[in-house]
């Protein structure tokens, strides 16, 4: 049986820094992406070498291509479409007193090209795109000073998007400053100590809970419509035995992430956050306002990208990438070319997890496949490997929904091939639609629908109904 119902948000979902390119254009600085060559797994560059390539620079051109996109996202019938709004587009250095009015024009005619389609602007405040000077200056979010940065930056956008953008997101995978802190945070960890380290996240953290609380006041204040998501990555993680002290290592790790959700949803550090913080001597230091702040400012439904599941083994080092945290192969799991584990059930498993815990609307906002696609003769793709893992999540979304779960919708990541944040990758594709560009830069820019383009079409216009066929 289908449980979708009719206010269900079908979409799509994109970031500025791996899409838009224009990287200089309309009065844009830089920012912390623009200095990344080979993904956020990699150190940043300290200055840009106009010898050298980077891949975020011209991307897929979205900053004058997005009526020509926006047409085919219509197309497909999308609901929503997420997008992200650059910071430096808007505040180059990220400390003018003035907008740039340049950039905000473009954002300006995007949503209304967006509305004018039928589709909800979901609009990401804050998506790996710090302006550099932030970084440079004051080592990103470790300084309190970024907080009145922020605010105005939310501040201005709220104002103009005004009746117009009604879902917001603060923070793009917020728990990840565990494992890229240069993306989610703006902060150099290099070379520290494992206690120096976790001092600097979790400080860094603080002052990002406590913009996302003024923030929400703000946005609640300038339009009582607008709806402020916390958005994490949360794609599962399992003990990879039975061993007790896999399965409660596990328990530690997944709290890792959790913290972040329990803070900006149930307004206050967990009990256990006082076990973490005393076994890495972190102190933070705050202010007297920040706990009222965030005890009554909270997020109003949870965002968050789910990708695949892993396994952990205690003692193992903890890595990851912007699909989450990286552990041991699951025997019973496919595999994707860049080694995800394919696992729809995790996601019926985290949408539980989630709502058991919250009992708040959940949001789907990233989740796809990277694969190697390959264009015919016929200027075809036939990507019958991204139909079967989309299908096999979407009848996992059924069943959670069957569960009783209230969820938002789910915008599809990323409906359009763009620069994999991961590995600064064209070759690593994700779309419905193919962008003629090769992991060097060169292609013709031209877009063509694959084949999964239009299976998702008529997933949308049934309404889910056509997962159920054969």
């Amino acid at each position: 049986m289908n449980y979708y119902s009719d206010s269900f948000l079908w979409g799509g979902a994109i970031a500025a820094n791996q899409a838009e390119g224009g990287y200089k254009d309309g009065g844009k600085g830089l920012s912390i992406t623009d200095y990344v060559r080979h993904g956020f797994g990699d150190r940043p560059d300290e200055t840009i070498d106009n010898d050298k390539y980077y891949p975020s620079h011209e991307a897929i051109d979205f900053y004058h291509k997005y009526k020509e996109d926006l047409a085919l996202m219509q197309e497909m019938g999308f609901k929503a479409f997420r997008f992200s709004i650059s910071w430096a587009r808007i505040y180059p250095t990220g400390e003018e007193l003035e907008p740039n009015e340049e950039g905000l024009k473009f954002y300006d005619n995007l949503i209304n090209e967006i509305i004018k389609r039928g589709m909800e602007p979901v609009v990401t405040i804050s998506h790996y795109e710090t302006p550099r000077n932030l970084y440079d200056k004051y080592n990103g979010w470790e300084s309190r000073k970024l907080i009145d940065f922020f605010v105005r930056f939310c501040e201005t956008i709220f104002l103009r998007y005004k009746n117009k953008v009604k879902y917001w997101m603060t923070f793009n995978e917020i728990n990840n400053i565990h494992i890229i802190p240069y993306a989610a945070a703006a902060i150099n960890v290099s070379d520290l100590n494992e206690n120096a380290r976790m001092k600097l996240v979790y400080q860094a953290s603080h002052h990002m809970f406590v913009a996302n609380s003024l923030a929400v006041k703000l946005a609640h204040e300038i339009d009582s419509n607008n709806q402020v998501g916390a958005m994490l990555s949360l794609s599962a993680v399992y003990p990879n035995t039975c061993n007790p002290n896999d399965i409660f290592e596990t328990v530690e790790l997944r709290r890792r992430s959790l913290l972040y959700s329990d803070v900006m949803i149930r307004g206050s550090y967990p009990n256990y956050a006082k076990r973490i913080f005393e076994d890495f001597g972190v102190v933070l230091d705050t202010e007297k306002n920040d706990f009222e702040l965030i005890k009554n400012y909270t997020n109003d439904y949870l965002a968050f990208s789910y990708y695949r599941s892993t396994t952990h083994v205690a003692g193992d080092k903890i890595i990851g990438h912007t699909g989450g945290v990286n552990g041991r192969s699951n025997p019973y799991l496919e595999t994707t070319p860049w080694g995800g584990q394919i696992d729809p059930l995790g996601l019926r498993y985290v949408l539980n997890e989630l709502y058991d815990r919250y009992q708040i609307p959940l949001f789907i906002v990233e989740n796809g496949m990277g694969n190697t696609d390959v264009l015919t003769e016929k200027n075809e793709v036939h990507d019958s490997y991204r139909i079967d893992y989309v299908k096999k999540h979407l009848l996992q979304v059924n069943e959670a929904l069957k569960d009783g779960i209230d969820i938002m919708g789910y915008t599809y990541w990323g409906p359009i091939d763009i620069i994999s944040a991961g590995t600064s990758e064209m070759k690593k594709r994700y779309g419905f639609i193919y962008v003629d560009k090769d992991n060097d830069g060169e292609g013709s820019l031209k877009r063509t629908k694959k084949d999964s383009f239009y299976w998702y079409q008529e997933v949308i216009r049934t309404n889910g109904e056509s997962l159920f066929e054969n």
